[in-house]
């Protein structure tokens, strides 16, 4: 029999927990559900418990720590996670599994946004602008036509699981993930779900604003780690375009007189176009480290799959 885990990350969830967890025992009545919390200072736990849920504790504060846990401590054939909100509904954990199953996909994503639910329930202010930035950024630099990025409805297989580098420590772990995902070749799938706002009372955990700023950070740092080559070829064009700039009235000074009065402008345009040759320098050598880092990686993952279809054969 196929072994399910539902995910269910929780921090201060104790008014909709025991109903997410009913949803999901409804629809998958098999699988193992699964709720970390993270210092919850509510019943949160023991909610969960007397609903019948694998209770673990995260003291590292984020949801990117617990999902790290999650993703290591729990072997399944395939995952599931939701909040534990009720913002997804469970009935549609049929056919994120089903892509899974079939092997069309490694990561499958539920999309709150192509059927328009996610603007109609969501009234946190800026959450669409913030959406639909991220989204557009990672599809310009990824070359994908990703519906949406963020969501926290999601379902993995095991050799996404075991060869995820979970380094985020907070809400900034969806955009990891779907990066990559794209950076490393995983089959991805979307699947519209619906999505419904938190129940009143009940608040979320996400600040928009520096929780907008750690995810943009986060593209930025991926970025230079995952496309070290268009990342500091962009520095060095617009170094090299700056001296210019600043050096070309020198140069055409140079020419008419024979003498160079823009010193200043001078040590500038030399100091910019030094920059822009270092960063290129830098560019190169770390697209050769990415380069030799994703042979490595794809060696791992062969081992890991090896792995795995030996524990398939001993069980």
């Amino acid at each position: 029999m196929l072994r399910i885990a539902v995910l269910l990350p929780c921090y201060n969830e104790e008014q909709t927990i025991g109903a997410v967890i009913e949803d999901f025992r409804k629809e998958l009545p098999d699988a193992d559900i699964y709720v970390y919390d993270n210092n919850s200072k509510d019943r949160t736990s023991e909610v969960a418990r007397e609903h019948g849920a694998i209770v673990k504790k995260e003291f590292r504060q984020g949801k990117g720590h617990v999902v790290r846990s999650m993703f290591r401590d729990i072997d399944a054939d395939y995952y599931v996670m939701a909040d534990g909100d009720r913002t997804y509904p469970a009935r549609f954990v049929h056919q994120l599994l089903e892509p899974l199953k079939n092997q069309e996909a490694n990561i499958v994503i539920g999309d709150r946004l192509s059927n328009g639910t996610y603007v109609e329930e969501n009234k946190r202010k800026f959450h669409n602008l913030g959406n639909n930035m991220v989204r557009g950024l990672i599809n310009f630099l990824y070359k994908s036509d990703l519906k949406d990025i963020m969501t926290g409805y999601r379902a993995f297989d095991r050799l996404f699981v075991k060869s995820m580098p979970v380094m985020s420590p907070g809400f900034e772990i969806e955009t990891e993930m779907t990066i990559h995902t794209l950076d490393k070749r995983f089959m991805i799938k979307e699947i519209p779900i619906e999505y419904k706002d938190r129940p009143e009372g009940s608040e979320s955990k996400l600040n928009t604003l520096s929780d907008g700023y750690k995810v943009l950070n986060k593209i930025f740092t991926l970025f230079k780690e995952y496309k070290p080559m268009l990342f500091f070829s962009f520095w060095s064009i617009l170094f090299l375009v700056f001296g210019l700039i600043a050096g070309v009235p020198v140069i055409i000074e140079f020419l008419e007189t024979g003498f160079i009065d823009k010193i200043p402008s001078a040590i500038l345009a030399v100091g910019l176009v030094i920059l822009s040759v270092l960063s290129f320098a830098c560019g190169l050598i770390l697209d050769t480290v990415a380069a030799n880092f994703k042979k490595q990686f794809e060696w791992e993952l062969n081992k890991i799959k090896q792995d795995m279809k030996e524990q398939d054969y001993e069980s």
